[in-house]
């Protein structure tokens, strides 16, 4: 199946209404840092080299507002050389919005996903089995647990009750006990944005996207934007135990972080993440295709939370870091026979969008067969020293 791109879907409902940021490579060059402004791209590198840099600094905002940088080209024009379907390599295209940022994620945030991993665990990773698990864990756990505060004394109740009746398990406990599953998704430069590959280890037969809001934080702990995320997952490693996080998350392009960074500002804010609503969409070259929606008012721990557990006196991002938040979707609809579940395929199209941050289109690969992964931290500070961008 084809991927494509262009302006009017990838940039949110309001456009360049608010303060969008991102990241462009220029052909024989390198990636610069740029400002969406009107229909223009406009390169944002006379402020910061990268996009840590830029978000790190108090006046970003300002210093944005005031930007006299060149315009790159349209947004429609780069928006569309960015797909890798039809892609001239001799004209800018998007990267990923981030670049030396820590890559953190949460997992277990929302009760329907906690439920689904503790199922994988059941499981241990059999997706064959995971429907009777299922049915057996709703008829003896019962209730709403969306409605259990983690940490809180009731929640503490509920653990006992669970242990006693051999249900509990780890990610139980990080979904309603004190602490929050936080772990690295990538190295920093890893991540990939909008318009290519993502991909799934070889060995999985059951895997799925995480559509997910991603926070943006500056070092000192500030929340500053938001955009889309890809957590990419491998069910059936992570089922066979949760010490196998690292490889059921963390494989070539397994992290898509963009379009683009929506900044803080009087269109958009910490309530407007907190209400967002997530959609995704997944078509297959079989016919298959899956809609799903996460909303973070299900969320268990307000996002604030989630970046108090990363960043503080116990951890400091002196690049500051992007914090996937977590999915309420875990898919279920069967693909390939009754009671299987689902599972991607390659070629699969995967499409997560906000009305305020856009959308990050993608399609599914198998990990060693989408571009390597060669660009880390020591090419890009080449490339600025080359340019004079440090």
């Amino acid at each position: 199946m084809r991927l494509t791109l262009d302006a009017a879907t990838t940039l949110p409902e309001d456009g360049t209404a608010g303060t969008l940021v991102g990241r462009v490579w220029i052909p024989d060059e390198g990636p610069l840092p740029v400002l969406l402004r009107g229909t223009d791209v406009v390169d944002a590198s006379p402020i910061s080299g990268t996009m840590s840099g830029l978000l790190a600094m108090q006046d970003a905002r300002a210093r944005l507002s005031a930007l006299d940088g060149p315009v790159l080209g349209s947004i429609a024009d780069i928006v569309a050389n960015t797909a890798l379907d039809g892609r001239d390599a001799r004209k800018p295209w998007l990267l990923t919005p981030i670049d030396l940022q820590a890559v953190k994620a949460c997992g277990v945030t929302f009760a329907a996903s906690m439920l689904e991993r503790v199922i994988e665990s059941e499981a241990r990773g059999d997706a064959a089995a995971a429907d009777g698990i299922r049915r057996t864990l709703a008829e003896q756990i019962g209730g709403d647990l969306s409605k259990v505060k983690p940490g809180s004394d009731a929640a503490m109740r509920l653990k006992a009750a669970l242990v006693a009746r051999g249900l509990w398990s780890p990610y139980l406990e990080v979904g309603i006990g004190p602490d929050a599953e936080v772990f690295s998704k990538c190295p920093p430069m890893a991540a990939v944005g909008t318009g290519v590959e993502v991909g799934i280890h070889r060995v999985s037969e059951w895997n799925n996207p995480e559509p997910e809001i991603v926070l943006v934080v500056d070092p000192a702990g500030e929340i500053v934007g938001a955009t889309l995320g890809n957590d990419v997952n491998l069910r059936d490693v992570e089922g066979r135990s949760a010490l196998l996080l690292g490889k059921a998350k963390d494989n070539n392009a397994s992290a898509a972080v963009g379009p683009f960074i929506r900044l803080f500002d009087a269109t958009f804010g910490i309530e407007d993440v907190r209400a967002a609503e997530v959609a995704l969409r997944v078509e297959g070259d079989d016919g298959f295709d899956l809609d799903g929606r996460s909303s973070m008012r299900l969320i268990s721990r307000d996002p604030t939370e989630l970046v108090g557990h990363t960043i503080g006196a116990h951890h400091q991002y002196p690049d500051g870091f992007v914090l996937y938040t977590g999915t309420m979707f875990a898919p279920t609809k069967d693909r390939g026979g009754a009671g299987k579940g689902f599972t991607h395929r390659v070629g699969d199209i995967v499409t997560i969008a906000s009305p305020k941050l856009g959308r990050l289109v993608n399609r599914v690969q198998h990990a060693d067969r989408v571009a390597p992964w060669t660009f880390g931290t020591g090419a890009l500070m080449r490339s600025l020293a080359r340019r004079g961008l440090v």
